[in-house]
């Protein structure tokens, strides 16, 4: 679903964070092309930024509570005008994005365009800080190619559990839970043979689909209170896709406190949610990150 990577800071201050994936990571680049897949528009980022920034969410992103674990500020949307200060990082991500270009060709920034991105990030701070500096700041940025070392991986969730497929049926959809399943398997055998192939390759899997269901399942767990139904949208457990009424559907529910839902739309997590993955994603033990989690590859 999504990549972080990141690389040693040249002054040892600091350690830029490279962010390539979908609408889960997307902090607003989908602003900036023809596309539908946009959350530009109330109530997206209702809760923290208190206007809609572009992000799938009522607030914050996994990403950007990453960046605040690792003392960074805010890792910036590549694509926003004028923003051409990436010494901390860039985040490339594209919602409706996939691995593959067919994945909605035209209308997202699919993989190959977010990796001629970072190539070209990678050429604007050769341009600032000379080629030297530039390498030693990339030398373990996310690119193994370009120089980079340090990966962090998330499997897939569990979509088929998603409120817009649960809408469908009543339930979890278990074909689509056999596919994830399948998927984050071949992911984890392939970072494990990188890791004996590749010198210097260090990464962090990160196990999504038991976490997002233990969310879904136990949301009390992690202190909130409704795991099943969106905060907002409309149909059952609100999964038709209709929230802010810009998606050709006009009407649609909003919840009165999204921080109680592990779900703000039909496909994404709520900010409450993504601080708990997040926190996983830094710091969980060995059972659901491993070989590392990210707070130990960041002092890789």
């Amino acid at each position: 679903t999504g990549c972080l990577g990141h690389e040693h800071g040249h002054d040892g201050k600091h350690v830029p964070l490279f962010i390539f994936g979908d609408s889960i990571f997307d902090p607003g680049n989908n602003n900036y092309i023809n596309t539908f897949a946009q959350a530009n528009f109330w109530p997206y980022g209702e809760t923290f930024f208190k206007y809609p920034t572009g992000r799938f969410c009522d607030g914050r992103l996994i990403p950007d509570f990453i960046a605040e674990y690792a003392k960074l500020p805010l890792i910036p949307t590549y694509l926003q005008p004028g923003n051409h200060q990436f010494g901390y990082g860039a985040n490339f991500a594209s919602a409706g994005a996939g691995a593959l270009d067919e994945t909605l060709p035209g209308l997202v920034i699919n993989l190959n365009t977010q990796l001629a991105y970072f190539k070209d990030v990678e050429k604007q701070l050769m341009h600032k800080l000379g080629d030297e500096e530039a390498t030693q700041l990339l030398s373990k940025a996310e690119i193994y190619e370009q120089g980079g070392r340090n990966f962090g991986f998330l499997g897939v969730a569990a979509v088929g559990c998603l409120p817009v497929f649960r809408s469908a049926s009543g339930h979890c959809n278990e074909e689509l839970a056999t596919l994830v399943k399948l998927h984050n398997e071949a992911l984890h055998n392939i970072l494990h043979k990188l890791d004996r192939q590749l010198k210097g390759f260090r990464y962090s899997y990160f196990d999504f689909y038991t976490v997002s269901l233990d969310l879904i399942e136990n949301p009390s767990k992690y202190g909130l209170k409704e795991g099943k139904s969106a905060c907002c949208g409309s149909g059952p457990y609100r999964g038709i896709n209709s929230c802010g009424g810009k998606r050709g559907i006009a009407e649609y529910k909003l919840c009165a406190n999204a921080s109680e839902y592990v779900y703000f739309d039909s496909n994404h997590p709520s900010e409450a949610a993504n601080y708990q993955v997040a926190k996983l994603i830094w710091s969980g033990n060995t059972t659901i990150a491993w070989p590392y989690n990210l707070k130990n590859l960041f002092k890789a």
